[in-house]
């Protein structure tokens, strides 16, 4: 009861605050303006279970490697089926968050950056493999909308003899840009606009202001490089495009 009760005012403020959502979606008659709810529903019930989960593992460095397997299979998964889901190309958005992934965590602990502990390798890469997700994810659909727009230039490369990947390798640099854009304002802004997750926590957690400041900046230098690794790889992949995207 005692916990009931406690919890009461978070029950409160996200009932609230999903049926803001839904009202305001509706309102504007916004397609499948339900999902942004569900979404906060999902979210809640998996980091119920998560926290539960965690809170027996975190100290066991196997238990930890598993949980990170989960993280990134589920994200690599999400990934594909946002931009159209098929075996090879599940392979190759996998393969690219994994060099983006693996790169990256080997520089952050591999030079005693963090230190090489079960929590902080769940902290770290957690954070890296979603914001992968989401980069990967960013990429792939702004590269197929801006192939698609601009076939004709395509069209014109191939027709003068360019391989498939010269023929939209501007529509390549664009992507990979623009997919890093939300991520870079998000490090620019640091600070000044937000304060961000990981820092709160790390000060939430016992950590002195500078020590959460110093594991931000890792924090956000590792996602800046993972992303762009992860966008560069995938968008060279993706990149010998033939036929007009569908």
């Amino acid at each position: 009861m005692a916990l009931l009760a406690a919890l009461a005012p978070t029950f409160a403020a996200v009932a609230i605050l999903m049926l803001l959502t839904m009202a305001v979606l509706r309102g504007a008659r916004t397609p499948q303006y339900l999902a942004p709810a569900l979404a906060i529903l999902r979210g809640a019930a998996q980091l119920s279970l998560i926290s539960l989960v965690l809170g027996g593992i975190i100290t066991d460095p196997l238990w930890v490697a598993a949980a990170l397997v989960v993280m990134f299979s589920v994200a690599a998964v999400t990934a594909t089926r946002r931009l159209g889901w098929s075996g090879p190309r599940f392979l190759v958005v996998a393969g690219t968050m994994a060099l983006g992934i693996a790169v990256t965590l080997g520089v952050v602990f591999g030079t005693g950056a963090v230190a090489l502990e079960p929590r902080y390798v769940l902290a770290v890469g957690g954070i890296v493999i979603g914001n992968c997700m989401t980069i990967a994810v960013l990429a792939g659909h702004r590269f197929y909308d801006a192939v698609r727009e601009q076939w004709d230039q395509v069209e014109g490369w191939l027709a003068l003899g360019a391989t498939a990947r010269r023929a939209t390798l501007t529509q390549a640099r664009n992507s990979v840009h623009a997919a890093l854009i939300p991520s870079t304002d998000q490090t620019k802004t640091t600070g000044l606009v937000t304060l961000p997750g990981a820092f709160v926590g790390a000060i939430f957690g016992g950590a002195s202001p500078f020590e959460a400041g110093r594991f931000q900046v890792v924090v956000l230098a590792s996602i800046m490089a993972a992303g762009s690794i992860t966008a560069v790889a995938l968008i060279r992949t993706l990149g010998a495009v033939k036929v007009r995207p569908a």
